[in-house]
Parts: structure tokens; sequence; C-alpha cells
């Protein structure tokens, strides 16, 4: 049974983050030399030290075409406290033009893509097909169609050049690590590894129109899930087509009143997280964009360019260490890490930092008690984790997490940014019981999976293509 404590970690973690968070862009120069002056006088070089320290990472990643989309993208899900609540309208504008920054190409140069692509004219391939485009990618834009079967579909189209482009920002990335940690002190190098295996993988929709395939064969007749099936015979390296789902987007989702807010979220934990604990799989790229509610009440789930197989051994490994967590066995938590590696320097780490240090990423989910998710939380509890300038937990932030937990914790907190971008709450860890403890369901949405679970066909695929090259340890 797990532990009824009060959630302080979690209001500690919100607070140190925040702490943190306020600093980020205030340069070690520019903090000496406020010693002295008036309150008034600080504010304003704060206010300046972050506009030139925005514009400086702004300036650097408008250059870097996907690479700036997915960075604004994990910044904007876990809603980063980068500076004080001020200026924080004004950091946000400047991090919209980071987030939407994307190429200006013409409709003639993407069809020309998808007619080069294909080997096709447009119109041979397509009954119809919008010229406007309907989404950003971030590498690329998404057009509505019409098979001439009738089915509508979604066409993704990477823009004209972009795999060499993203490839040669990828090989400089390392150049501008500083400006980037200047900013954003959680760009670790273990981060710009992933980045860069990611982006690689990214580049080639052709694998990932065989991946999502299976993830819909996966899910096929789920009462509140559902996922596109690809056209993989229409799709190639720089263009993919799947069916077209029509739904509300996550901004509309974010009006609807609590009861319904609170399922969409469990649905979106469930996806996310219980597919890692279901099946030793999970997309690796929880975002908002991703995500529709389609007009029968089931959620839809988009992308699938990064989509991770990880081994039982290591499901099995994080299940312990959660386990561990939740019932306060601080002693049994360090050595399952100092076998596995994640803690290489055991002198350095003592049980009760191991403890604290799991508990303030993952307690909202280990805590026995209804919990509401907000921003402030996510992005707490993520620069608490990995910020090196919050002091708890040094120790445990210089030792190395093995790449096949680095892509799930990524995955976690993402999960984790997006409920609190939706302002959801639940018993999480009641929900997470079903994984962790093999317990029968506690809500009507586990009820109704766990159905589903039962009548499956033995023969249904449950695996995608093998995970992709595995980043290096830093």
């Amino acid at each position: 049974m797990a532990k009824h404590v009060p959630t302080s970690r979690l209001a500690r973690g919100t607070k140190l983050g925040a702490v943190a968070a306020g600093s980020v862009i205030r340069s070690r120069r520019t903090r000496l030399s406020m010693r002295g002056r008036s309150e008034a006088v600080r504010a304003k070089m704060a206010e300046e030290s972050m506009i030139r320290t925005t514009e400086q990472v702004v300036m650097v990643l408008g250059t870097m075409k996907g690479v700036a989309m997915k960075l604004g993208q994990m910044m904007s899900v876990l809603d980063l406290d980068l500076v004080p609540e001020a200026h924080r309208e004004r950091f946000q504008q400047r991090l919209a033009v980071l987030r939407n920054a994307a190429p200006t190409v013409s409709f003639a140069a993407m069809r020309a893509v998808i007619e080069e692509d294909l080997g096709r004219p447009l119109g041979e391939v397509f009954a119809e097909f919008g010229a406007e485009p309907v989404a950003a990618a971030s590498i690329g834009q998404v057009y509505l169609a019409t098979l001439h079967d009738g089915r509508r579909v979604a066409v993704k189209v990477q823009y004209p050049g972009i795999d060499a482009a993203v490839r040669a920002d990828l090989k400089n990335l390392a150049m501008f690590r500083k400006v980037l940690q200047s900013a954003m002190p959680w760009v670790t190098p273990a981060v710009l590894d992933e980045l860069r295996l990611n982006m690689e993988g990214e580049l080639d929709y052709r694998a990932e129109a065989r991946t999502q395939q299976q993830i819909a064969a996966l899910y096929a007749d789920h009462p509140f899930i559902v996922v596109p099936r690809a056209v993989p015979e229409l799709s190639s390296t720089r263009v993919l087509v799947s069916e077209y789902i029509d739904g509300r987007g996550f901004d509309e989702v974010r009006a609807l009143p609590d009861a319904e807010r609170n399922r969409i979220g469990e649905i979106i934990y469930r996806f996310y997280m219980g597919s890692l604990f279901t099946f030793g799989e999970f997309c690796g790229d929880p975002h908002p964009g991703n995500v529709l509610l389609a007009a029968d009440g089931r959620v839809g789930f988009l992308d699938f360019g990064l989509y991770n197989r990880m081994d039982a051994d290591h499901v099995r490994f994080e299940i312990t260490c959660l386990r561990a967590a939740a019932e306060d066995r601080a002693e049994d938590l360090r050595e399952l890490m100092i076998q596995r590696g994640v803690i290489d320097s055991p002198e350095e780490i003592g049980a009760e930092e191991c403890l604290e240090y799991v508990l303030s990423a993952a307690e909202w989910c280990l805590v026995d008690e209804e919990i509401a998710i907000t921003p402030e939380l996510a992005s707490g509890a993520f620069l608490l984790a990995v910020d090196p300038r919050a002091s708890e937990f040094a120790g445990m932030k210089q030792q190395n997490l093995p790449p096949e937990h680095l892509f799930s914790r990524r995955a976690d907190f993402l999960t984790f940014g997006m409920l609190g971008q939706l302002g959801c709450a639940a018993n999480w860890h009641r929900i997470a019981r079903e994984w962790l403890y093999d317990e029968p369901p506690a809500t009507e949405l586990g009820a109704a999976h766990h159905a589903w679970l039962a009548q499956r066909p033995a023969g249904r695929p449950t695996t995608p293509p093998p995970a992709r090259r595995k980043a290096k340890r830093s």
C-alpha cells in the first residue's frame, strides 16, 4: 500500500524550480553589478538582461530549422518559469518566435517534393489537395487531401532541403551549447545527444509510417484511444500520408469543464506512460500539438517519428525503483541504482538523497491522493531534477542515467508538462498501480481499458520496429 503523505516535496520542487528559473537569463556579470542598486534599477537591469539573452537564443535557434522547433516545443510543454512573472509575457512572445519559426515555403515547392518523392503528378495520387497547410511539424507542414477512393487523409511533407539543413545544424549544435545553457541550463550534453539522435531519425517518414501502422494496429478498437492508420504505399522518405482525424485541438480542450479535462488527462497519461509499462514501448515526443479530441469522445494521438521500445528487463527495473520510492525504501532504491549503474559514485550519494531526488520528480504519481497538476508543479519538478543551479541533489545530478532510461524519463516529464498545461486532477497513483502493482483498475477508464486488453486477439502486433540507436552516455 502506498504511503499517505503531504505533498511537501511537490510544493518545494515548485518553489525551488521557480527560484532557480528566475535567475536563468541573468549573467554572472549582471548579478554582480546589481549590488547596492535600488530595486527599480535591478528590475530594469534584469529585464534588459532577459531581453538580450532571449534574443540571442532566438537568433541562434532561429537558424536551426527543426532543432529550434523541437527545443521550443519542449520549453512550451513544460511552461518553464524562465523569468520573473512581471516579465513573463515578454519572454513568452520571444519564445513564440522560436516555437513557431518555420521556413516560408511556397505550395509549388512543397508540391514538387510530393511529386518527386511519389513519382507521379499530384492529381494522380489525390482527388483533392488543399494548398493551405493546416499544421506545422518540426521539419515540415501538414495538408488535408482526399484520395480517389474517398478517404480523407493528412499529408505531412518535409520542407525541401530540410534534411541537409538539419544535419548541418546538428553538427554545429555543440558550438552553441554555452549560448543555449545560458537560457536553458537543462540543455545538458545528454539532452543534446538525444536531440541529435531523434532529429536524424525523424527525417525518415517511411520508417515513421511503418511504426504508425503498427501502433494503429496495437490500439485498434480501443474504447478511448485512436491512432490514425498510415498509408505506407503513398508514403516516402519526405511524405507521410495517414488517415485524417477530425477533432478539437489542445487549446479547445483546455477550455472544457473540469470533469472532461480530468478524463482527457487520464487518457493522455495512460497512452504516453501506461504504454511503456503495459507493452514495453512508448511515444517519446508527448506534445499538445499531437493530441486531438474526436467527436465520439476518443482521444487521437499523432506523430510517431520518435517511438521507443524498451527491453522487459529495463521496464522491470523502472517499476521496481518506482515501487521502492513509493514505499519509502530508500536503501533498496539506492542499491538498485548502484547495481544498474545509474549511481556510479556510491560514496557521494546517500540513501535519503537518492529517495528525495526520485520523489522530487515522480512523487505526483507515487502519492496515494488526488493531485491537481499545474504548469508550475510540472516545471518546478523538472528544473529541480535537472537544473545544475538548484543546490539540492547536486550529487545525483552528476550521475549518468543510462540512455534507455533517459528516453523514458524525458517522456515522463513531457507528459507531466502536458497534464499541467491541461490543468487536470486525478489520483495518478491509483491509475499507476495497475502497472506498478498489477492491481485491478480503480477508474472507469481503467475498467474499459482492461476489458479491451482481455479481448485483444493473441496474434495482434504488440511491438514497433526496434528502437533507434542508443544515445551515448555523457
